[in-house]
């Protein structure tokens, strides 16, 4: 409770203190050259942020794994990287930040061992307007640090709404859900200047046009901008659409089992091999690496991947990746040496709507990177998949009678 009175404490006094509005922007800027993270005695750390202006800030912590989180009324962090403020064998192992929601920012720290603050305080320059963020991290043990862990309750910082499933809208219309992975504060994979996040939703967005000018679907995007979304959001908004079929797009960074190459999942409790757990793994702590509070909820999850999809539904989703397979070979692939696999992908979790994760290519690869980013190969891919959706929906309604018997 003290530690968040104190939090709360600096937010009042942010607002309230007065600065000159022409330094003012719409949204303040972070000064990454000037910010840092330091160890500090008796294994804690410092984290010192400079902002171009005072903005209203909450600070908690989550268990498993131990985090720090630190939300602001939006901040602008380009040109801010992890790696600049991380130091080796450093107390913070980890840094992500970036839009959580609409109007909302977040930085998201892995701690190596459990910390909890020991003091916060935001300095404001009276003349220029700039401010100073300031959060001591102390250690703590794996009680104390559990007991003051979870994110505070208030109507002013709100935690994104749960989504509503819904009845899905019932029509003539075929309604293809794209979802671009990650987004916001979870980049996904990183190389060079690179970010999945970054061109999934670049793909997505071809994609959707692609399928608009076919005038064959109608489409909905999990995501239209650079903003986080729960794993569990994505198959809401699914469900709302009333999507007659979901794909997840991703291009990860993956060292070991031949990580190059277009890959199409679909959804089961065992992974066909090592390196597709491992990545199932990696898609599956999206919201933990978003700084999400899950407690509770990890039962959920874990009982929606038990519960396979409907004896309906999984034929028709394993069809649609072998459809996808084949439309992006006859595009020009390159294709992975084993491009069907399978392994527990929470985001494939819908009972009722045939869903597949579609790894368009990994950044860890050289060829898969010059690839995707370049426009005509994309284009290509893009189109194999329109190809292949479509392929896929005549092939369907024709054997959805017969799956029914």
């Amino acid at each position: 409770m003290i530690r968040k009175c104190i939090v709360w404490a600096c937010c009042a006094l942010i607002c309230a203190l007065p600065v000159r509005a022409q330094n003012l922007t719409a949204i303040a800027r972070v000064d990454a050259e000037a910010s840092q993270i330091e160890d500090s005695w008796f294994g804690g750390a410092q984290i010192t942020l400079e902002l171009s202006q005072g903005v209203p800030y909450r600070v908690f912590t989550l268990t498993d794994p131990p985090r720090l989180v630190v939300d602001f009324r939006e901040v602008d962090w380009t040109g801010a990287r992890a790696r600049d403020f991380l130091t080796p064998d450093g107390a913070i192992r980890d840094l992500r930040f970036g839009n959580f929601q609409p109007g909302w920012s977040r930085m998201v720290a892995d701690m190596v061992k459990p910390l909890v603050p020991d003091s916060i305080g935001m300095s404001i320059d009276s003349a220029t307007g700039a401010a100073t963020l300031e959060i001591s991290l102390k250690s703590a043990s794996d009680e104390a640090f559990a007991a003051q862990a979870g994110a505070p309750e208030n109507a002013l910082w709100p935690n994104p709404p749960v989504p509503e499933i819904m009845a899905p809208v019932t029509d003539d219309r075929f309604v293809v859900a794209i979802d671009p992975g990650h987004g916001g504060v979870d980049p996904g994979a990183e190389r060079e200047d690179v970010t999945e996040k970054d061109l999934m939703l670049q793909i997505a967005v071809e994609l959707r046009e692609a399928l608009l000018r076919s005038g064959q679907a109608d489409v909905v995007l999990t995501r239209d901008a650079d903003m986080f979304v729960s794993l569990e959001g994505r198959v809401a908004i699914a469900h709302r659409a009333g999507a007659d079929v979901f794909l997840s797009l991703h291009a990860d960074a993956l060292s070991q089992g031949g990580a190059h190459g277009a890959t199409v999942y679909t959804l089961s409790d065992e992974a066909s091999d090592t390196a597709t757990a491992h990545l199932a793994a990696r898609h599956n702590r999206a919201d933990i690496i978003a700084g999400t509070d899950l407690t509770g909820s990890d039962d959920q999850i874990a009982s929606v991947l038990l519960d396979l999809a409907r004896q309906e539904t999984e034929p028709r989703s394993k069809a649609l990746a072998r459809q996808l397979v084949q439309g992006l070979t006859d595009a020009g692939g390159p294709m992975n040496r084993r491009p069907l696999r399978k392994a527990g992908f929470s985001v494939l979790k819908s009972a009722d709507i045939p869903s597949v994760l579609v790894e368009v290519g990994f950044l860890s690869s050289e060829r898969d990177l010059n690839n995707l980013r370049d426009p005509t190969w994309r284009s290509k891919m893009v189109s194999g998949m329109v190809q292949a959706i479509l392929a896929w929906r005549d092939a369907d309604a024709a054997q959805r009678p017969l799956v029914r018997q």
